[in-house]
């Protein structure tokens, strides 16, 4: 840039003095040429230039003539008749020649012509600009002579270099400043962009784009004035908009009317994990001020719609489930088997038997029970997961024989539910055992009469504070203890959930102790809902 500029400047400098210095020259060699012209006329009307011509009066008009050019500073002056042949000349031994001998130029322009003109040639006393006219008698305008007034071309030169010399001068100068100016201009430039040299910046911006085609999240921005500068090709596809549709450089507003992208430019304070609506469709959405300094200068939008999120979540929820399951089963026949083995070992057949017995009868009712009351595969074996892992806990996990759960709708997402459900157990089950010890109950009733889903849960937990009853549904809150696992998230997955889905839930403390949870799910969703 330095180069670049300084070269630039360099070259317009040298152009403009150029043409300067040419103009100026010109411009005196045409002065010099206008004044031998107006000296010339002005002695060609003298009285005394006329009469000696008249009477042809050689030493009166060379007296005359080196007067007149001592006093106008003129190299020569000389004065010819109507022939062109000298009268007064400088060098005496010329007078009396053809002034074409001089230069080749007779005169004939002001003789014949009449009118004076400005001539530059090389004489017998070097190169001058002269200044031609003719001599006329006042009384019949009769042209009788023809008076020359030269400068020499010399002493043009000489003023016409010491202009240059301070023109160039200051050419110099422009060109040194220019050069400065390209320095700090450049190196403020450098600064501005991080220190990073043109190529480099050209590698970091395709890396951005190749990042930002790669993520699959959608992520837009804007400027101070929110238009759009960056979007991605996943931001298109998110939005449901065509991938070929222009909308960097349109703003915000209008390609995202429901945007509050334009407030977070205008507060500079980011937002994080938003669930917002989008084109009809909930995204979960981040948004970042770009800082310059303090200055906010833009914002930068990445999101993801949600229902991708929770599938995601879901399905790592579910293989949790089945894990938990898996490892509550195995350890709890694991330790059955060890007895069953011991009874034998000790030859207590009968003993080993009877709890072979009632293990089959204690499950064999809890499938028949489920598969009566709950069909769906995905549900009944979230609760056998839950029963078992309450017999690990030491504690009992009560089904009411009378739940009914056959009249799910198609499209509920099963997933979801056995979600919102195992973390409702889990609670009451962590509630219970905080404050029973082992051999507590807890008890689960469902029923699919009338327009909603419930389920009932109840603990013998402490309860819940009437204060605490919202506050449980927020993220991050948790009742565990200090120093217990504390995650603060079950409870908020299950009032997001109901939000999407128009349910509801409500909590409520039981006689003596523990407290209910009751979900209400309707068979017909919210309009809004994206399950």
């Amino acid at each position: 840039m330095i180069l670049t500029l300084g070269f630039v400047s360099a070259f317009q400098t040298a152009l403009i003095g150029g043409f300067a210095g040419y103009y100026l020259s010109e411009s005196l060699y045409n002065e010099i040429g206008q004044r031998a012209l107006m000296v010339s006329k002005t002695i060609a009307a003298t009285p005394a230039v006329v009469e000696g011509i008249q009477q042809r009066d050689t030493v009166a008009l060379n007296r005359l003539a080196q007067k007149l050019a001592a006093t106008n500073e003129a190299l020569f002056i000389v004065i010819g008749d109507h022939q062109a042949i000298r009268l007064a000349h400088p060098s005496p031994e010329l007078v009396g020649l053809s002034m074409a001998d001089d230069d080749g130029d007779d005169g004939r322009q002001a003789l014949v012509g009449g009118r004076g003109y400005v001539a530059r040639a090389v004489g017998n006393l070097g190169e001058t600009m002269r200044g031609k006219a003719p001599v006329v008698l006042p009384e019949t305008g009769e042209i009788i002579g023809i008076v020359s007034v030269g400068y020499s071309v010399s002493q043009v030169s000489t003023t016409v270099q010491r202009y240059n010399f301070v023109l160039y001068g200051v050419v110099g100068l422009m060109l040194l400043i220019s050069m400065l100016v390209a320095v700090v201009i450049a190196g403020r430039f450098k600064r501005e962009i991080f220190g990073l040299e043109p190529e480099e910046i050209a590698r970091l911006f395709e890396e951005r784009n190749a990042t930002l085609q790669s993520v699959r999240e959608g992520i837009i921005a804007i400027n101070r004035d929110g238009i759009i500068t960056t979007v991605n090709r996943a931001a298109l596809e998110t939005l449901g908009l065509d991938e070929g549709a222009t909308v960097a450089g349109r703003p915000i507003l209008e390609v995202l009317p429901d945007s509050d992208l334009l407030s977070v430019l205008e507060s500079g304070i980011p937002d994080f994990d938003r669930e917002v609506w989008l084109r009809n469709r909930q995204m979960v959405v981040n948004r970042l001020p770009v800082r310059q300094g303090d200055e906010t200068i833009g914002v930068v939008a990445s999101f993801r719609r949600r229902d991708e999120l929770d599938h995601v979540s879901q399905q790592l929820t579910r293989i949790q489930q089945y894990a938990d399951t898996l490892r509550s089963q195995t350890h709890e026949y694991s330790n059955k088997l060890h007895t069953i083995a011991g009874l034998i070992q000790i030859g207590a057949h009968a003993d080993a038997l009877s709890l072979i017995g009632r293990e089959v009868s204690d499950h064999q009712t809890l499938i028949h029970l489920l598969l009566a009351a709950v069909p769906d595969p995905v549900i009944a074996g979230c609760l056998l997961g839950k029963y078992n892992r309450a017999k690990e806990m030491g504690l009992h996990l009560d089904i009411d024989p009378d739940s009914q759960m056959t009249d799910i709708p198609d499209n509920l997402p099963r997933d979801q539910l056995v979600s919102v459900l195992g973390n409702l157990i889990d609670n009451a089950l962590e509630a219970t055992r905080r404050h029973t010890g082992e051999g507590g109950h807890v008890a689960l009733s469902m029923t699919d009469l009338g327009h909603e889903l419930i389920f009932e849960v109840d603990d013998q937990g402490p309860g819940i504070n009437q204060d605490e009853r919202d506050r449980i549904f927020e993220k991050g809150v948790t009742s565990k203890l200090a120093g217990e696992k504390k995650h603060g998230y079950g409870l908020y997955l299950v009032r997001q959930f109901l939000n999407r889905w128009g349910g509801s839930i409500t909590v409520e403390n039981l006689a003596g102790s523990g407290s209910r949870f009751t979900l209400y799910l309707p068979k017909i969703p919210d309009a809004r809902s994206t399950p």
